[in-house]
Parts: C-alpha cells; structure tokens; sequence
C-alpha cells in the first residue's frame, strides 16, 4: 500500500530525504514543509552582480569516504558536474593551513619534514607523540571527552593546541566537553578496533557504508580532490534538489509554512498548521532537535512531560556562530593557505578565519583583484564574549572581525565590502553521551512503534555531507520498512 511521508524542515537534510523518498514507488507523495522563506537551511550564498560569491555557512565539502561518494552521487544525478569547483590536495589551500598561537601565525605541519622536526608551536616533533601512541593501551571508558582522549593517546600539548583549534573550526566547540565517540569516529573506533588511532589508521577500523562511486565520485578520487564548492556557491545544491522536487511530481513543496502541532494516533500523524491540517502515514523530521519540542506541541500516545524522547531531544545542545564575510582591495595576505584557526587559549571569541579567495579564487569580483575573507566567532563562547545573541549589534561583530584581520594578519587598509551574518543555534554539540541519547531516542520510537524517522544535524554528524547522507538513511529506512509491511 502507497503512503504519504511528510518531511518537516527544508534544510539540506530533508532535502535530501527528498529526493531519495521521490526515487521509491512504494512512496505515492510527499509533503515538504520549511518554515522559512527559503530552502537549504545553512548553506546560504551571497551572490553579487560583479560575480563574487561570500558564503554564510559551509564553504567546501569533502569528498572523502562513503558520505562523501554519496554527496558527489547526487551532484553528478542534478547535473550539477560543470559547476564543480575542485580543490586538489597538491593545492596551496591544501597544504598551508595555520594556527595563531602566541600573537603569531604557525604553518601547521605537514609532510614528512613537518612530523620528524620540532615546528613551533609544538615544543617536540609529532613523531615522538606518533610513536608513543602505538603503545598506549585502550581506554575503558565507553565515552571520552575529544581533548582528554587526544591528551591520553597524543600527549595534552597536541590536545590544548591542535586539537582545541580544530574543534573550533569544525564544531564551534570546546574539545574539553565534545564527545570523541560522537564527534571523531573515526578515532575512536580505531582504537576500539586496533588499540591504537595511528595502527586504525594505516589498517582500517571496520567497515563504513557501501556507496559505489558515481564517474564524479571516482573522478574525485583520480585527481586527487580535497574539497570542492560549486561555481555559484553551495546554496546551487538546495536550489537544485528544490527544483528537482518542484518538477518531480510526487513532491508537494511549502515554504513560510511553520507546523504549529503535530498528533499520532499511533499509526498515522495530524500535522497542524497556521492554516489547516495534513495528514501523513509517516513523518522524517529534519528540524533541530530543539525545534521539534519548542516550535511543535507533539501530542504522543503517551504524556508527554514523562516521555524520554522529549527529554533527550531537550539534552542536545546547540551553539550560536558569527560569520563576518570581509573583501579588501587587491592582494592582502602574508600568507597563502587555506585559513588559520585560534585555540580557545589565545582568544576564547574567535574560531579563525579563512582565506577564501586562495582556494576559490573563481568566486572573487570580475575586474580587478581582491582578497575575500570569512572571520568566525563565537560558538561555545559567544554568550561569555558577546553576551546575548538577540541583543548583539551587527558593528560591534563587524568592528570585532577586522580587528582580528588587523592584528593577525598585518592588514592595515578597511575592507572595501562586508556582510555580517548571525547563525543562531546553528552547529549541535554531542557532549558525552550523546550515543546513548541517540540510542535511547530510536529505543524509544521502536519500542513505541512511533511512524517517526529523525533526521539532520543533531544526531549523526555535523558535516553537510553527513547530513545529506542522513536524510537519505531515513528514507530508505522508511522505503525498506514500508516494503517489509507489505
């Protein structure tokens, strides 16, 4: 029997969900709703009539491993390959990527050169800590936070440097709180897996999922990429998968229209909204975790204040990040590379920044050179620097970024055009534990048989390609289900 599935949340994962639930003919039609005006959630770009192109979220995606093989697949079945825009990992953007440590900018090691000689920051070279980790042996406990695990196997000056740096940049975060389990698999399962990070490395730590390369996908791995954005910037992929669902058929598309209640009987759900109902035999939420039980009563066959699956969506906290897209006239950078990150030890209210213009320079303003830059803040510690997200002024954002442009990177002349974005609650943070939440979440809908699929940001990964990948996971579970039903 064909049923409805409505997708709630229009950002890239239930896109995603999308697109692989218009693929099933066990699926008669689909309901997309976005509260918002827009689809795509945090990939948002600026495009300027010059031709340049500032990014507001996500600014290249990686094409490493089974999530990202799926990515490139579903570039490569929009038609979207023209618009690739690669970066090898023979580029500069690739090779030079740096940290500010002391009032000063550090290359950060790299090749063979960079592990066996001691590079500042670090006080020894990497090779020693490298070695030593061989012959650590496993930690006992079923989670660990990523800074205790790094200090534990890697020694702490590695974990309060590098690693706190890269947890910046990648989760907004503070390493002494993320769980390694959640955040790092990879890591973690290696030394599950092998007892060491550097042995899971070299000899695999288990399987990851089956995706058979697209020609893009193998294409990618032929040349070598490391990243790749597209030539108008990534908000192109949710635009398409839009339109794809536009022209599609079986995909009724909404935006501006919020769910004010959703209610199940068990077996089917009523989903309210500002102006009527719908009803769907099954429900993939995309939304935040927080965003389902503060902007949707549900009304579950159980109460609610006592129902653990509320409980544990409330536990899964988010932080707020500023984004500061700056552009100078001409060639302003000391350095070329990707960007550089800062640790918390340096400046607690600033992540880094990143030197667009060097790993996509085809995104710069036509006539004339420039140099775009991208200064992110805040994360965990904006309420600590900037106090309250509703009540922070644009300037003072603004005026905070080129300050930090200014001393770190010598650039004395204003910027020639600026934007200023706020992302409020935008990356989910996985403290410890966060498996046994998730764990605890599908217990939960399983045992209660609930038409419910969870997908998007705040369970099993951060990364676009992770949360594509996620919005596919929740429909080919509910295409797997439906056809085991029947």
């Amino acid at each position: 029997m064909q049923k409805t599935v409505a997708v709630l949340g229009g950002g890239i994962g239930g896109l995603s969900a999308c697109f692989h639930l218009s693929k099933s003919p066990q699926v008669s039609k689909i309901v997309l709703l976005e509260g918002d005006g827009r689809f795509g959630g945090w990939l948002s770009s600026t495009r300027r009539e010059d031709g340049a192109v500032f990014e507001h979220g996500p600014r290249g995606i990686r094409p490493a491993g089974a999530v990202g093989r799926n990515t490139l697949n579903m570039v490569e079945e929009l038609g979207l390959e023209s618009e690739v825009l690669p970066v090898t990992y023979d580029h500069v953007a690739s090779k030079n990527r740096y940290l500010y440590v002391g009032g000063q900018l550090h290359k950060m090691p790299s090749g063979l050169g960079g592990v066996v000689r001691t590079v500042p920051p670090f006080s020894r070279p990497l090779i020693q800590s490298v070695l030593k980790e061989i012959l650590i042996s496993r930690g006992k406990e079923e989670d660990e936070s990523i800074h205790s695990f790094v200090s534990r196997r890697l020694g702490t000056e590695l974990a309060d440097i590098a690693i706190d740096s890269l947890c910046r940049g990648v989760f907004a975060g503070d390493c002494r709180k993320l769980s390694v389990r959640s955040c790092l698999p990879p890591l973690y399962n290696a030394e599950k897996a092998r007892g060491s990070i550097v042995l899971g490395m070299l000899l695999g730590s288990g399987p990851g999922p089956d995706v058979p390369p697209s020609t893009l996908a193998k294409r990618a791995a032929q040349e070598n990429w490391a990243q790749w954005s597209l030539k108008r910037g990534l908000q192109n992929l949710p635009e398409a998968l839009e339109e794809r669902m536009r022209n599609g058929g079986c995909v009724e598309v909404h935006r501006d229209t919020p769910v004010t209640g959703l209610s199940t009987n068990g077996t089917g759900w009523e989903i309210q909204l500002e102006d009527g109902t719908i009803k769907a035999d099954h429900i993939i939420s995309a939304l935040p975790a927080k965003v389902i039980l503060n902007s949707v009563p549900v009304v579950l066959p159980v109460d609610l204040e006592a129902c653990p699956l509320s409980q544990q969506l409330l536990e899964i906290a988010t932080v707020t990040v500023a984004v500061v897209n700056l552009e100078y006239e001409g060639s302003v950078l000391p350095v070329t590379g990707f960007g550089h990150l800062v640790p918390s030890s340096e400046d607690r209210g600033l992540l880094g920044v990143v030197y667009d213009s060097v790993p996509f320079p085809q995104h710069n303003r036509t006539g004339g050179p420039t140099t775009r830059l991208t200064v992110m803040m805040g994360g965990a510690w904006f309420q600590e620097v900037f106090g309250n997200p509703d009540e922070v002024t644009e300037q003072l954002l603004l005026d905070r970024a080129t300050q930090a442009v200014t001393s770190h990177l010598g650039v004395t002349t204003p910027p020639i055009w600026s934007i200023v974005a706020l992302l409020k609650d935008c990356i989910p943070q996985y403290y410890l534990g966060h498996w046994k939440r998730l764990e605890n979440m599908r217990q939960y809908i399983r045992d209660h048989n609930l038409p419910l699929s969870l997908a998007g940001s705040s369970y099993d990964g951060v990364s676009v390609n992770d949360v594509i990948f996620s919005g596919r996971t929740a429909a080919e579970e509910r295409i797997l289900s439906e056809t085991n039903s029947v």
